[in-house]
């Protein structure tokens, strides 16, 4: 049977695939032009050098910087023409699908890597973005993370297929100038599907994340390990439910945080499914964890702080739970991470979430 998902990524593929066919039919414009030489990374060639069209409103550049990396496939063929004028054509065409097909005001994504491990800039402003260190475009390649999460496309279809050894070294290359560029620690390199109800970025490569924040980490520093989340259902009675409550309460669910996994946390577990677009099943696991747990720190105030506080006293690092994150509760932050080996930087990040939930 075809699923809803296995239709939309056939779709794509059969879009993608018909407008590659008129590739080769396409002018290339010289390859001298909005190129970037992003020190300790590829070469990246900008929107003007592979003929972007203009977006239809102006991108958003926000002034922060990226907190994660999302690791996409492109659903398309997996083209034997590994030449820089098959990239600049496949840059291109998914302009095209995503401006006129799907309704966007520009490509999707930040970068995307050909088969021939070219570069090529997605989304306008977003190499600018990257090289000042400081900010970061907004994207549209995965619902929910498009403020906080550079999406990285990779041209073919790897369900049952590896990427190229090139194109995976450039993936690495890639992550590791992205990651030093805004300080994100490698555990934050993540597939589509840990956020969203897809198959990207095909079970291979989704099955080569753990050797790619490996690569990465062996560049940088840290460590490559990600976040491991539980599966809370229906009955459960617990301390992490409770923390699924507060944060559930933070996205605007109107329940109380009674540690009780009754009917009326499911139904707001499915309606922030829903909202996110990742499977809606009621049951709160890997994708519907990253979405919720987002990055706290000194100065946030809300029930996502509570959460934490909460936790923390439950743990031993007794917190005052007032829903503000103040110099107390970033030095409970901080020892707790110290007493897990984790990064003691006093923000609650993934891992820290990861943690404090488990």
């Amino acid at each position: 049977m075809t699923t809803p998902t296995a239709r939309m990524l056939l779709r794509r593929r059969s879009l993608l695939a018909g407008a590659l066919s008129l590739g080769t039919a396409l002018t290339t414009l010289g390859t001298g032009a909005g190129r970037a030489w992003a020190a300790d990374g590829p070469l990246v060639s900008g929107c003007e050098a592979w003929g972007a069209r203009p977006p239809k409103s102006p991108v958003k550049v926000l002034p922060a910087r990226a907190q994660k990396i999302l690791v996409h496939h492109t659903a398309t063929p997996n083209v034997t023409d590994y030449g820089q004028a098959q990239a600049f054509a496949l840059a291109r065409i998914m302009q095209a699908d995503q401006m006129d097909v799907r309704g966007w005001i520009d490509t999707g994504q930040h970068f995307t890597i050909s088969r021939g491990a070219f570069v090529t800039e997605g989304r306008h402003g977003s190499l600018a973005a990257l090289d000042s260190g400081t900010q970061f475009v907004e994207a549209a390649h995965c619902p929910g993370q498009n403020t906080v999460a550079i999406g990285i496309e990779n041209e073919g279809t790897y369900t049952t297929e590896e990427p190229r050894p090139e194109q995976y070294a450039t993936l690495v290359a890639l992550c590791v100038r992205i990651c030093l560029q805004y300080g994100i620690r490698p555990y934050q390199i993540y597939g589509h599907r840990d956020f969203h109800n897809t198959e990207c970025p095909g079970d291979r490569l989704y099955a080569r994340l753990p050797q790619l924040r490996a690569d990465v980490a062996a560049r940088i520093g840290g460590d490559p390990t990600a976040p491991v989340w539980p599966v809370v259902g229906t009955g459960e009675v617990s301390e992490r439910v409770r923390v699924l409550q507060y944060l559930l309460v933070q996205r605007g669910a109107t329940i109380t945080p009674d540690g009780a996994f009754g009917p009326a946390t499911e139904a707001a577990v499915r309606a922030f499914q829903k909202q996110i677009e990742a499977a809606v099943d009621g049951v709160a696991g890997n994708q519907t964890w990253n979405q919720l747990c987002a990055p706290v720190a000194q100065g946030a105030a809300g029930e996502a702080v509570t959460a934490v506080q909460g936790r923390l006293t439950g743990l031993g690092f007794p917190t005052t739970a007032d829903g503000v994150f103040g110099p107390g509760t970033a030095a409970q932050v901080t020892a707790f991470q110290g007493s897990r080996g984790l990064p003691q930087d006093g923000v609650v990040d993934a891992r820290t979430w990861s943690r404090l939930i488990a």
